[in-house]
C-alpha cells in the first residue's frame, strides 16, 4: 500500500478509534491464529465462514488452527481466558486483519481489515442502541453518514429462531427444486441464510414465506420495540428489513447493517447485533453480548468516493547538510528540535549533493522551511533557516533561538 493510501487509512482509523474511546470502549488485542474449533463452535459449522472460507493449518503438535475469519469469537475466548466478563460489564474494541477464502474483487479481499466493538454483561436494548449510535457518530465524523442507511431486524431469542427455522424449512422443502443451488444446500444446514439469496427466482419464492416477526415471543418483541424507540429518540433513521439475518449462527435478537449504494455490490460497511448465547456456547457462564464489525477496506473506499483526493500532509521542515562530515551534528540538531517541538515533522537530507539540488528536494517534499547546515554553521553552532513557502528573509539562529522562532511561527497550526 503506497504512502498516499496509507494516509487515508490512518485518517479513517484515527477517527474510528477516537469515536470508540469517546464512548468509553477499551482496546483488546487478539491473535491472528486460533484453534479451528473456536470458530466451528462459535460461528456454526454450517456457516459459509467455517464451511468454505477459513484458512486452516496443522501445527507441529497436530492441532488444527485457523487464521481468524472474524473477531467476536476470539474476543469472547480472550475474555474467558482472562476472567474479564463473569459478573462484570465490558466495553471493548479491536482492530486487525481477518482472513477468508473469497473471490477477490473491489471491496472483498482474502485478507481484509476490521475494527470491531463488543459489549458484554448488558442484556437490554440500550447497549444495542449505543452501538448503533457509536457507529453513526463514527461515520458522521468521517463525512460519510449521508451515504449510509441503517437496516435493522430482530431474530428474537434462540427459541424464536428455532421456531421460525422449522416453519421456513417446512415452507421451502416442497419447493426445493425451484431454489438456486446455494439455497438448496443451505436448506438442511443453514436455512435462514436463504433469506440473503441474491437470486431473483429464490427471492420471488420467498415472497410467500413465513415472516420471522410472527414467531417472536413477547420478551423479544419488547426488546426490539425498545431499541426502535431509542433510535427514534436519537433521531437515527433506519429501515426494518425482515430478511436481514446475518450469516453467523451466534446472533439473537438485534441484527443490523449499515449499507451504501456507492460501492456497487459490496454495500455492507458495518454489521453487528446481539449474541446472548455465545459466551455460554464457548464454555463460559451465560452472559449477554452485542457488538459490530466495520469493514475498514470498504469504509476507506467509501471515504475515497465521497472525499476524493486525499493529499499527503507535507512535512514541516527539511534539513540540508552540505558536508558529509557534518551529518552527525545535523542529526543531533534535528533530534533536539523534535524533542522541543513534539508535533514537528522534520526530514534530514540523505545522500548529500549540492545546495541547489538539496533545496530542490526540500521543495518537492512540501516542507514549509529548510534548515541549512554548512561549515560556517557548525563552526558557529548556528543554523540557517530558509522559508520555502513564505516571503520572509533567510536567518542565522542559535539552536535555542531557532526553537523559539519555529514555535512562534507554527504554533497556531498545531
Amino acid at each position: 500500500m503506497p504512502p498516499l493510501e496509507v494516509r487515508r487509512w490512518q485518517h479513517v482509523e484515527r477517527l474510528a478509534i477516537r469515536s470508540l474511546e469517546s464512548f468509553g470502549y477499551e482496546e483488546i488485542r487478539l491473535p491472528l491464529l486460533e484453534p479451528t474449533e473456536l470458530f466451528s463452535r462459535g460461528l456454526g459449522e454450517a456457516t459459509d465462514a467455517v464451511e468454505k472460507e477459513m484458512y486452516n493449518l496443522l501445527d507441529r503438535d497436530g492441532e488444527q488452527l485457523s487464521l481468524r475469519p472474524e473477531g467476536t469469537a476470539g474476543c469472547v475466548r480472550a475474555c474467558l481466558q482472562h476472567g474479564l466478563i463473569f459478573n462484570q460489564t465490558q466495553r471493548l474494541w479491536y482492530r486487525g486483519a481477518m482472513f477468508r477464502y473469497e473471490r477477490p474483487q473491489k471491496g472483498r479481499y482474502r485478507q481484509f481489515e476490521q475494527i470491531g466493538a463488543e459489549a458484554f454483561g448488558m442484556p437490554g436494548p440500550d447497549v444495542d442502541a449505543e452501538l448503533i449510535q457509536l457507529s453513526a457518530e463514527l461515520f458522521r465524523s468521517l463525512g460519510v453518514l449521508s451515504e449510509l442507511r441503517l437496516e435493522l431486524n430482530t431474530l428474537g431469542s434462540a427459541t424464536c429462531r428455532r421456531s421460525y427455522r422449522d416453519a421456513l424449512v417446512a415452507f421451502l422443502t416442497p419447493h426445493k427444486d425451484a431454489l438456486d443451488a446455494d439455497s438448496q444446500r443451505r436448506l438442511t444446514r443453514n436455512p435462514l441464510r436463504i433469506l440473503d439469496s441474491k437470486e431473483a427466482s429464490t427471492q420471488a419464492l420467498l415472497a410467500g414465506a413465513p415472516v420471522l416477526a410472527d414467531h417472536l415471543d413477547p420478551e423479544s418483541r419488547s426488546h426490539f420495540d425498545g431499541l426502535r424507540r431509542m433510535l427514534d429518540e436519537l433521531q437515527i433513521g433506519y429501515v426494518v428489513n425482515p430478511r436481514l439475518v446475518r450469516g453467523l449462527d451466534y446472533y439473537t435478537h438485534t441484527v443490523f447493517e449499515w449499507m451504501t449504494d456507492a460501492l456497487g455490490s459490496q454495500g455492507t460497511v458495518c454489521a453487528g447485533g446481539r449474541y446472548d448465547g455465545l459466551v455460554e456456547q464457548l464454555g463460559g457462564r451465560a452472559t449477554p453480548g452485542a457488538g459490530f464489525a466495520i469493514g475498514v477496506d470498504r469504509l476507506v473506499l467509501l471515504h475515497e468516493a465521497l472525499a476524493g483526493d486525499f493529499s499527503v500532509e507535507p512535512i514541516d521542515g527539511y534539513c540540508v547538510v552540505l558536508e558529509p562530515a557534518h551529518v552527525s551534528w545535523a542529526m543531533g540538531v534535528c533530534q533536539r528540535l523534535r524533542d522541543a517541538l513534539p508535533w514537528l515533522r522534520l526530514r534530514l537530507s540523505a545522500g548529500g549533493g549540492k545546495l541547489k539540488n538539496q533545496l530542490k528536494r526540500a521543495d518537492v517534499s512540501g516542507a514549509d522551511w529548510a534548515l541549512i547546515i554548512g561549515e560556517d554553521e557548525v563552526a558557529d553552532g548556528e543554523i540557517t533557516l530558509k522559508w520555502l513557502r513564505a516571503d520572509a528573509p533567510q536567518e542565522r539562529l542559535s539552536q535555542t533561538a531557532l526553537i523559539a522562532r519555529l514555535a512562534a511561527r507554527m504554533d497556531g497550526g498545531h
